[in-house]
């Protein structure tokens, strides 16, 4: 087994407050890009600098370039957006080729995402990518709902996410993310098996499976029937997974899910989370990240701390966590 390698967001800022480890990851702050909604950095470039983000995770890439489902693929939803792209991409040999070139030069870490319809194929494209300078970690896919193989399969079956997590960290020497699904009955038993498979980092959650209908015409709104629902409507199932998988797991999290401000990234860190990843946010207000940041220093330097790390898991509860809570 190869041993994970310590990775640093160049330059890192051991003084600054904000300066966040992830496993083997030092980063100069604890906000990432979400996968598929920052593209491979340019194409957010025209509205902020790549580089203010403690890593980026580009959008999927899959061994042989995929099409990505029928249109319309995204529509507003109350509080949110679904999405069905279908992890449209251009494939592992053109991303080597003409993507991960430009990466490179962002003063931030890239972390690659991958996506495989087996095994084998993930095995594949970790073993390229850790031959690649330039990558500083990889996050496997493994929850995506808008493919009809691959993807979310392995993410629903703990043995399943331990194998595949095993077979890739026995040919990749960096830091390894493993994205879970929410679209299971319960997350933990998954969430370890990445651990022990040896994931460094789990990043909670990827999207809920959703529809929207047009009465009217008697028609789904999306081509592909169902997608993903993101944005802040999924914000409270999104920190209550985060708060159980802490609990369970001892490797870091990254929370994804509705993080539209700086008060979001704060519940996060509380819940468990040692950094987040900004998706639907982008599509909302994509210049929003310098002043996320600003707004976290100070509320670092309002509380009297040193860094932004002495609030990861300090949430205070005197019940234990349940399964399924309500009323109805």
């Amino acid at each position: 087994m190869t041993t994970p390698t310590e990775v640093h967001s160049p330059p890192t800022e051991r003084q600054s407050p904000l300066a966040t480890r992830l496993g083997p990851l030092r980063l100069r702050n604890p906000l990432l890009s979400a996968s598929g909604c920052f593209g491979y950095g340019e194409e957010m470039g025209a509205f902020v600098d790549p580089g203010v983000y403690g890593a980026i995770v580009g959008k999927s890439i899959s061994r042989l370039p995929r099409n990505g489902n029928p249109i319309p693929r995204v529509c507003e939803t109350a509080s949110g957006m679904l999405n069905s792209i279908g992890l449209q991409n251009p494939g592992m040999d053109a991303f080597i080729s003409n993507y991960l070139p430009r990466m490179r030069h962002y003063d931030t870490v890239v972390v690659v995402n991958i996506v495989g319809d087996s095994i084998d194929e993930y095995v594949q494209m970790a073993e390229r990518l850790d031959r690649e300078p330039g990558v500083g970690a990889i996050e496997l896919n493994i929850s995506c709902p808008n493919c009809a193989v691959g993807g979310m399969e392995f993410g629903i079956d703990p043995q399943a996410t331990e194998t595949l997590v095993r077979k890739v960290r026995d040919c990749f020497r960096g830091p390894i993310f493993a994205k879970l699904t929410p679209n299971v009955t319960d997350i933990v038993p998954v969430a370890k098996a990445a651990e022990a498979g040896g994931a460094d980092v789990l990043s909670l959650i990827n999207t809920f499976v959703g529809m929207s209908v047009d009465w009217r015409k008697r028609r789904p709104r999306l081509g592909g029937v169902t997608g993903g629902l993101s944005g802040p409507a999924i914000k409270p199932l999104a920190l209550r997974l985060v708060w159980l998988a802490s609990r369970a797991c001892r490797i870091p999290i990254v929370g994804i899910g509705g993080i539209m401000n700086a008060d979001d990234v704060l519940e996060f860190l509380v819940a468990g989370a040692s950094a987040v990843q900004l998706g639907t946010a982008h599509f909302v207000e994509p210049r929003s990240v310098p002043r996320i940041l600003e707004a976290l220093e100070q509320a670092v330097q309002d509380e009297g701390l040193d860094n932004i790390s002495d609030l990861v898991g300090t949430l205070k509860t005197d019940k234990k966590p349940i399964t399924i809570q309500g009323d109805g």
